[in-house]
């Protein structure tokens, strides 16, 4: 598997810092981007002019292209890394075959016009086999990718080899990765720590202090438990980087665009304008209301506190005052 050709489907941060790793390590990758002036500038200077713009590349290690199907054409691994909500209308121009690619989802978020996690779309979707389909989760920040500062990726995938392939294409001195089979859930915890990010930051906004927050993130850890659970059971360790690693990273840092996103609604934003001021997409906007429609078809549901009150901030317009008292009171 070694000389397997990759292509990153996206141009935002996460796309861009996905490039960087792979191009310490390969002699060309593929790079598909729909804005046709980001790609020339990256063929004349050599870095994304909107994202991570300190990130230097060889322009003649890339294959840039605005076409899709060109993209897919020529590589065996796909990388996806564009937002979630955008995933279906890049699919659609789609006429190239998926079903002899081994794909990757780096995208942190749920479909949804069809309410299914990144893998699960392509598997009923497409057919791939779960062998051909993996995650890329952190926990990572883009910007610190840029910087080099030491970081940590777990690849998940139902095929071991698959999985230390991508692996070993994303390490360098400064990445650091590891192994999982809980695709599917690595998955949902990528998509669920944006929701917990989310309220994180609507408590920032509104005030409350490290104390809270602390409790905030030990009851999310709790409440991500309970919901891969029930959506996907299996052995594995919540305590482990991709599910709480990740979940603090996004909650906790100053890189992180959900955060970012709720602090500006505790602070009085409606989520309007909070959206039009961001320049990149709070994926937990999309999953708060994924997963509370999806917990609403359950039997038996999740007790979701959290989501619930993202979720009734954020599409019922309720206070986030009132909702976070209330919330505070449910909390241990």
């Amino acid at each position: 598997m070694s000389d397997k050709k990759f292509a990153v489907i996206g141009g935002g941060s996460w796309a861009t810092a996905i490039v960087k790793m792979l191009t310490e390590n390969l002699e060309e990758v593929g790079w598909y981007m729909r804005n046709v002036f980001v790609k020339e500038h990256i063929q004349n200077q050599g870095h994304n002019p909107n994202y991570l713009s300190a990130v230097e590349f060889r322009p003649e290690q890339l294959r840039l292209t605005n076409d899709i199907n060109e993209a897919v054409r020529r590589a065996d691994v796909l990388v996806f890394a564009i937002p979630s909500a955008f995933l279906l209308a890049e699919l659609e121009k789609l006429q190239e075959p998926l079903q002899d690619k081994i794909i990757f989802s780096a995208i942190k978020g749920i479909v949804p016009e069809t309410g299914l996690i990144v893998g699960e779309h392509f598997h009923k979707e497409y057919g791939i086999p779960y062998e051909n389909i993996g995650v890329i989760t952190g926990p990572c920040h883009a910007e610190e990718v840029a910087l080099e500062r030491l970081s940590y990726l777990t690849i998940a995938c139902a095929d071991e080899k698959k999985a230390r392939m991508v692996a070993r294409n994303l390490s360098s001195d400064y990445i650091k990765t590891k192994i999982s089979d809980d695709i599917i859930g690595t998955e949902y915890a990528a998509v669920l720590k944006n929701i917990y990010a989310i309220a994180a930051g609507i408590a920032h906004g509104l005030g409350y202090g490290d104390n809270f927050q602390s409790v905030l993130m030990s009851n999310a850890i709790r409440e991500m438990r309970r919901f891969i659970k029930r959506v996907h059971r299996m052995k594995r360790n919540i305590t482990n980087s991709a599910y709480l690693g990740d979940l603090l990273v996004t909650g906790y840092s100053v890189f992180s665009r959900n955060r970012m996103f709720g602090n500006m609604i505790g602070k009085g934003y409606t989520v309007k304008s909070a959206m039009m001021e961001m320049s990149m997409v709070a994926e937990g906007y999309y999953a708060a209301k994924s997963a509370r429609l999806l917990n609403e078809k359950n039997e038996k549901k999740i007790r979701t506190p959290i989501i619930d009150a993202v979720y009734n901030i954020l599409y019922e317009g309720k206070d986030p005052k009132k909702v976070f008292k209330k919330l505070s009171e449910k909390l241990d």
